[in-house]
């Protein structure tokens, strides 16, 4: 995918140095708060947030979204998932994608530009955008997800907390392992440029694997006996594995089906209420068969028949699925 160079689009892509797929940092980073001392106060209808379905960064903002019941506050445009010639695109034609009914850009980087004419840089979902100073309020995945779990918490959100004060260093942690080995370590292996590169990168996802089915061999969730962020943000990285990731990617050495701790603890995890409306495998699969320099073809295989409502033997580890 190509970038925004002084706010006009080109192919060139930033991603790769010396044979590595390198993540570019994103470049708006600011918060929406309870009381507005951010110039971005948490008030119902004022926020908008471009996302992909096939996209796992911008899944785990519409899991928080979907969590936290914040429908109401924060509306959403979804981007085909088979139509990247410039960047995401927000056009009806595929189910389950929209048009951009707040700001009318077919385009994500028209979305950019509209909020920096001068914009250089990629165009990233997820993308929160404030209707009131017309401005991107942030394309940070990470920060998003904690804007969610705890600015529009005296506005009507829904009661839980994904990140308890008590948590937050252990939480932190495994974010961090979670992140290097799997979330950014799968597309380390698929984009690697050199067999040296793919080789390091796909031993360090499995190792990630192998890691944590230990963990959870002796507790349901991956920090505590509750629902934390750390869940929420492995979640979407297995739900893609074994229909994307694991061929297109060439994440090979096992489906994630053959983990027998990890993959009753995210069929555990996508049966929590309202999860299982946040994954569409039409656009997983689509997506990710749909990128040219993984898949130059572009032949899009049949969408998996998973059974992912299945019973799971996680209730043995404990007993809660609230959050703290």
């Amino acid at each position: 995918m190509g970038m925004l160079v002084n706010g006009k689009w080109t192919d060139r892509r930033p991603d790769v140095v010396g044979g590595r797929f390198v993540r570019s940092e994103s470049q708006f980073r600011d918060f929406i708060t309870a009381d507005g001392s951010s110039d971005f106060k948490a008030e119902p209808g004022r926020y908008h947030l471009y996302i992909a379905y096939n996209c796992p960064w911008a899944h785990r903002t519409l899991i928080f979204r979907k969590l936290k019941g914040l429908e109401g506050f924060v509306s959403i445009a979804s981007a085909r998932p088979d139509d990247r010639a410039e960047g995401w695109r927000f056009h009806a034609g595929f189910a389950g994608a929209s048009r951009d009914e707040v700001n009318g850009c077919e385009w994500l980087h028209q979305v950019y530009t509209l909020a920096k004419p001068d914009y250089t840089g990629t165009c990233t979902v997820p993308t929160l955008w404030d209707r009131k100073t017309k401005t991107i309020v942030n394309n940070e995945s990470s920060e998003i997800v904690r804007m969610f779990n705890s600015a529009f918490e005296g506005a009507g959100a829904k009661p839980g907390d994904y990140y308890p004060a008590a948590l937050r260093g252990e939480i932190d942690l495994v974010n961090e392992f979670v992140y290097e080995h799997l979330n950014n370590g799968v597309y380390r292996t698929g984009f690697a440029a050199t067999q040296a590169t793919y080789d390091e990168a796909v031993e360090k996802v499995f190792a990630g694997l192998d890691t944590l089915e230990q963990r959870l061999a002796g507790q349901r969730y991956l920090v505590g006996d509750t629902l934390t962020e750390a869940d929420w943000r492995l979640f979407p990285t297995l739900v893609r594995f074994d229909a994307a990731y694991h061929h297109v990617f060439k994440c090979t050495w096992r489906p994630l089906a053959s983990y027998e701790n990890l993959h009753n603890y995210m069929l555990d995890l996508y049966q929590v209420p309202g999860v299982a409306e946040t994954v569409r495998l039409d656009h997983i699969v689509t997506g990710y068969y749909s990128i040219d320099r993984v898949n130059p073809n572009r032949i899009v295989p049949k969408v998996p028949r998973f059974d992912w409502t299945r019973p799971h033997n996680r209730a043995r580890l404990g007993k809660t699925l609230s959050a703290a």
